[in-house]
């Protein structure tokens, strides 16, 4: 009889075990940690140039030029980034200017497809001096101080993911420190290649830039009693410009053509070119090919 009560109690018991263990609180696993991503970022690159073109106009007198840049940025939210960046490059300036040093910031709003720049950009081109040249009644001259700034705003509208197009525009009242106020204006349109053209990893576009710089009245250049250049109004012109370009991770080869429609006089009169007085003209502002290796990334990216 005591054996039979024992059978009981123990088969008793195991029928008990599972519910007692189903209604124990089971401990879930802890949830992963998910790391919002840093708002704070910092772009960085360089590049080396055959040539320094800019607005169609050579800024090392068509010898090649070496630049690097360094942009922290915040971004508010996913649609609105602040910036602010130091950047330089090597040039060959009339005054001899040992560099061009630019500090720059803005910001960065985004609305769809349409990414808008607005912001401030300052030239500072330190050590420069003046230059003038007198020959056969033709003067080429270059105000000691080149430096400036430029008010900017810029729009890009991505249609697709093959094509681009912008618009920019850029105002100074005092061009390259000459004392005449300019405006620039330009569209742009970029085709990019669709991935399946090219070996894996490489990207190629091309790309077509058409601007206008309207330039006004310099200061006069007055070296102790010596004027050797009076107020002068410049040229206004049309530039433009077309490339061909190839992606490979945070590499960038651009092969260019810029040109202008300015006169060789009119070139000399804005560049002040050395080489120019002689003649009275300059070539420092013609067809030009160059080509561009640029590497461009940031911290968040190299994580």
């Amino acid at each position: 009889m005591k054996k039979i009560v024992l059978s009981v109690v123990a088969a008793l018991a195991a029928s008990a075990a599972p519910a007692l263990a189903a209604d124990m609180p089971v401990k879930a696993a802890p949830a992963p940690v998910v790391v919002a991503p840093s708002p704070f970022d910092v772009a960085f690159g360089g590049a080396i140039m055959t040539d320094y073109m800019w607005r169609g106009i050579t800024q090392s007198a068509h010898k090649p030029s070496v630049a690097a840049y360094f942009e922290p940025r915040y971004n508010v939210n996913p649609n609105l980034q602040l910036y602010a960046g130091l950047a330089g490059e090597s040039i060959k300036f009339p005054n001899k200017a040992a560099a061009e040093i630019d500090f720059y910031g803005g910001v960065r709003p985004t609305l769809g497809p349409v990414a808008f720049d607005l912001g401030f950009w300052y030239y500072y081109y330190p050590g420069g001096e003046n230059h003038y040249a007198t020959d056969a009644g033709t003067t080429t001259a270059a105000f000691a101080n080149a430096s400036f700034y430029e008010i900017y705003g810029k729009a890009t509208w991505t249609v697709n993911d093959f094509i681009a197009l912008g618009g920019n525009l850029y105002y100074t009242p005092s061009y390259l420190g000459t004392g005449a106020d300019g405006t620039y204006a330009s569209g742009t349109l970029k085709l990019t290649a669709p991935a399946t053209v090219l070996p894996a990893g490489i990207g190629a576009y091309v790309s077509v830039e058409f601007g206008r710089q309207w330039l006004g009245t310099t200061n006069s250049l007055v070296v102790g009693s010596y004027v050797p250049l009076a107020a002068t109004p410049l040229a206004d012109y049309n530039t433009w410009n077309v490339g061909l370009g190839f992606t490979w991770k945070a590499f960038t080869l651009d092969l260019r053509y810029s040109d202008t429609d300015l006169s060789k006089v009119n070139c000399g009169l804005i560049t002040g070119d050395p080489n120019s007085f002689a003649s009275g003209q300059s070539n420092w502002c013609g067809a030009t090919f160059f080509a561009k290796l640029s590497v461009d990334t940031s911290v968040a990216a190299l994580k």
